[in-house]
């Protein structure tokens, strides 16, 4: 039986990315290794996919610690989700305690079980914020401890594969905002913020946003696996984006339209909201409110993140989404989240 285990699988792109190896026929069984079970998070549409299905099986575990689980089945492929992301959220030294260190526990693992395929998940913050796009030859200048931790954790695998280049593969993926049905992140607020009437523009409607639907994001990967074993390569990596990466106003524009609605977004000057980000921030953290309007994101909001998918685009991957059908196809599947 052809297995596949992904650790911190049990997290928003591992559910989506274990469907798609089971509907692929690339594994008959998937081993989700995390923390917490789908169980105990706030999504209900990502639980359903997980227990409906009796050939994904999740299991408890940290990859900040020696991993000594091992299935009895051989593991075809190991996939590396697990990730200290969100920002704001955690302290610097979280983002390298958990990267760094599942990084390497990973890798180590991979080399006992004797598989020897692996498909990491880094980021786009190696690239750090910039105004110029990006492809995958651009020097990263991180400048967040997520996006350095996620740097250092790329090199950690690469050190997996330069042990035996003629055996191992290794794809290394750099997504942009990731976004569908059960995401709870940036494009979930901004659906919100938009359908609810409290998002405003910052003299950044035409500030560019990389992102990629999750299920586009499973296609792709599904897709450079096979391109490399078809022609003998080792090691891949590739940007992940929408191409061209949207602009805030085409958010705002195809949220409105596949939500049915009609919204007149207002525009506030960016040192406004900033300011009242932070009296926001100076009353909501000392009572533990959470609220949408941090100071870290209204400043990410005004940069661009314009990162080109050269390597998909220059051999021929086809997309299956845009924009529109992909935010409709996320309302199809869970409307609950379109209110």
């Amino acid at each position: 039986m052809s297995c596949a285990v992904i650790f911190g699988g049990s997290g928003f792109i591992g559910v989506f990315f274990a469907k798609q190896l089971l509907a692929s026929g690339r594994a008959e069984k998937i081993y989700l290794y995390d923390r917490e079970q789908v169980a105990n998070k706030p999504f209900p549409y990502r639980t359903k996919l997980v227990q409906d299905d009796a050939r994904i099986i999740e299991i408890n575990g940290d990859v900040r610690q020696s991993i000594t689980w091992q299935p009895e089945e051989c593991i075809a492929l190991t996939v590396n989700f697990a990730a200290i992301h969100r920002e704001p959220g955690h302290e610097d030294f979280e983002y390298y305690e958990t990267n760094l260190l599942g990084a390497e526990n990973v890798c180590a693992w991979a080399e006992r079980v004797g598989c020897n395929d692996i498909v990491f998940t880094s980021s786009i913050s190696p690239y750090g914020p910039s105004e110029q796009q990006k492809t995958e030859q651009s020097l990263p200048v991180p400048v967040t401890a997520y996006g350095g931790s996620k740097l250092v954790a790329e090199k950690i695998h690469q050190v997996w594969l330069a042990a035996d280049k003629a055996q191992r593969h290794l794809v290394i993926v750099r997504p942009g905002v990731v976004f569908g049905p059960g995401e709870g992140g940036n494009v979930s607020r901004l659906i919100k913020a938009v359908i609810n009437r409290y998002f405003f523009y910052m003299g950044n409607r035409d500030t560019r946003k990389a992102g990629t639907y999750v299920k586009e994001l499973c296609y792709a990967i599904e897709w450079v696996l096979q391109r490399q074993k078809e022609r003998s390569e080792h090691f891949t990596l590739f940007n992940m984006s929408m191409n061209p990466g949207p602009s805030i106003q085409e958010y705002v524009q195809t949220v409105c339209k596949v939500a049915g609605v009609k919204r007149n977004v207002l525009a506030i000057p960016y040192p406004v909201m900033l300011g009242c980000a932070y009296a926001i921030e100076v009353v909501a953290r000392p009572l533990g409110i959470k609220h949408p309007f941090s100071p870290v994101r209204i400043r990410k909001l005004v940069r661009s993140n314009d990162i080109h998918p050269g390597y998909l685009v220059d051999n021929g991957y086809v997309y299956r989404f845009n924009l529109e059908s992909a935010f409709a196809d996320w309302k199809n599947d869970c409307p609950a989240e379109w209110k």
